[in-house]
């Protein structure tokens, strides 16, 4: 064990050699290629839900480009102050999304505390032209602290987002290790608990530069230009 960094390990061998394979020959471009579209069906298998994907190479740019498609320049986004996001990604998320603000939640285990959100949200003057509009949450499962979100953390924080009008994203970067945690299946942790795009993570469980923005709300990847 090395607990120094998620991503000091190489990658998986096998992996390695189902890369080396893909690579051969010519495909089309931009996500048309027979590759991509397996991925987003088995995605869509995998999560029991139709999913619009776009993979990527970084977690910082899934999800800073997942949250450019969530929230506007003068819109903000509430986050615990110890997520990947506030404290990790290098000012990505403020960049991509054009100048949106990170407002941080506190809560135990960096997981936002439900009443703190709602009453964070309950203080917001929506519509006020001189303050940034909340209008999305992102939580991180598992945590930035190790800790695994339960289902009905996850339904109670999304609940008073979508009460408000605000859309819902998971930083799950760690993604398949709260899922064997809590041995749920992978749609139970997500959009049935009112999750509406996931950064999903692959590259620390032995994969080579693989992240992929899964949009279960589609009307959102309309909206992507990646």
């Amino acid at each position: 064990m090395n607990f120094k960094s998620d991503n000091v390990h190489g990658c998986n061998l096998e992996i390695l050699a189902g890369l080396a394979e893909a690579a051969k020959g010519t495909v089309d471009s931009y996500g048309d290629d027979p590759v991509t579209r397996r991925v987003e069906a088995r995605l869509a298998e995998v999560f029991e839900h139709e999913v619009t994907v776009f993979p990527m190479t970084t977690g910082s740019s899934v999800n800073a480009l997942i949250l450019a498609s969530m929230v506007d320049p003068w819109g903000a986004v509430l986050a615990h102050p110890e997520s990947h996001i506030n404290v990790d990604e290098c000012g990505a998320p403020e960049m991509f999304t054009g100048g949106a603000k990170i407002i941080p939640i506190e809560g135990e285990n960096a997981i936002m505390d439900a009443g703190s959100l709602k009453t964070a949200l309950d203080g917001y003057a929506f519509g006020f032209v001189h303050a940034v509009q909340p209008q999305a949450i992102s939580m991180t499962q598992a945590t930035e602290a190790g800790a695994v979100m339960s289902l009905d953390e996850i339904a109670t924080l999304a609940g008073i987002a979508k009460d408000k009008g605000l859309k819902v994203h998971m930083d799950g970067a760690r993604f398949a290790n709260a899922l064997v945690a809590l041995d749920c299946s992978p749609a139970e942790m997500t959009w049935k608990q009112g999750i509406d795009v996931l950064s999903f993570g692959a590259t620390k469980n032995g994969c080579m530069a693989a992240e992929a923005a899964v949009f279960f709300n589609k009307d959102l990847a309309a909206t992507t230009h990646y």
